[in-house]
């Protein structure tokens, strides 16, 4: 009684299988254009990473002339910014308070109004309403910052604020902060769209059957769903809010005063740097090398935001 071929013909044939299958990709850059596209996307990415590199060195390199004579803990937790006088003192907490106080009021206004603009956009808006209500959002986001400078200083400074009490500082917080929050609206409402955008048709159309009415459908289905998306959104507008140089340099004043008073004038660690770099300060002195450290300072928040985005994007994102 002879034994069965079977099991070593299925594995002839597997191996002839195997033989036969062709790689494609060791032929997907044979091409000299294809090898071309592959080396020149290469390099724009590798140019990319250089100049990141590039930019944190200078900071670096900079910066440290400057901790070698002021700490890091006196310079974080000094309550003083005196750069230019015979007496300076580098307490680095004014400059990030007016920061600050700029950032929550730009967020007061983009972040209900960016929201609203998106859930408007994305599921209230008629295809007509849509395709004229998007790329006007575009175009805001397209103003040059010294035209919203000088739109915060002239009317929502001299007009309003000033209209309502003449006896306040032109150069305010306030007027900047309101400014600031209407340039970084776009950014909130296009990113929270598409994220909205995103949900599937399907989780609404559940809602639906269940009896709920278009609002319980969006507050409580759509949005919840997209949340990772829009609180991205969020991050990535006050980094963009943070970063503001010339709205606040026009707008905000350039007095380092620890208050949180929108009505006062501050200088953000933006306004400073513009303050220093267009001023006399002689190059290798201490007051120059202040200009580093804090935008050193301003580098590190805004990328542990950008990395808190990404964090969440990723934490919280649905795959449906």
């Amino acid at each position: 009684m002879s034994s069965s071929p079977e099991p070593a013909s299925a594995a002839v044939a597997e191996t002839e299988g195997a033989s036969t299958k062709v790689d494609f990709s060791a032929n997907l850059y044979a091409s000299p254009r294809e090898k071309a596209v592959k080396y020149g996307l290469g390099a724009c990415a590798l140019l990319t990473v250089l100049t990141t590199l590039g930019i944190i060195g200078i900071l670096l390199y900079e910066s440290v002339g400057f901790f070698l004579q002021v700490s890091v803990i006196d310079f974080l937790t000094g309550t003083e910014w005196r750069f230019a006088s015979t007496d300076p003192s580098f307490g680095v907490l004014p400059l990030v308070a007016g920061t600050l106080l700029i950032t929550v009021i730009a967020a007061a206004v983009a972040m209900p109004i960016g929201l609203a603009s998106a859930i408007y956009i994305s599921e209230y808006a008629s295809p007509r309403a849509r395709r004229w209500l998007k790329p006007s959002l575009e175009v805001l986001a397209g103003v040059p910052t010294v035209v919203y400078g000088f739109f915060a200083l002239t009317f929502v400074s001299g007009v309003i604020i000033q209209g309502i009490d003449s006896s306040l500082p032109p150069l305010n917080a306030l007027s900047a902060g309101l400014v600031v929050g209407i340039m970084i609206i776009p950014m909130v409402a296009s990113v929270s769209e598409d994220a909205i955008r995103a949900v599937p048709n399907s989780l609404a159309e559940g809602a639906y059957a269940l009896g709920a009415t278009k609002f319980e459908v969006v507050l409580r289905v759509i949005v919840p769903a997209a949340l990772s998306g829009i609180i991205a959104s969020f991050i990535l507008a006050l980094s963009r809010a943070i970063g503001e140089t010339m709205i606040v340099a026009i707008a905000a004043g350039a007095t380092a005063n620890l208050t949180a008073n929108p009505l006062e004038s501050i200088q953000t660690m933006t306004g400073f740097i513009v303050q220093v770099a267009k001023g006399d300060i002689d190059q290798g002195t201490i007051s120059y090398q202040s200009l580093f450290a804090v935008g050193l300072l301003l580098y590190l928040i805004t990328l542990g935001m950008n990395l808190a985005a990404n964090w969440i994007i990723r934490r919280y994102r649905e795959n449906y």
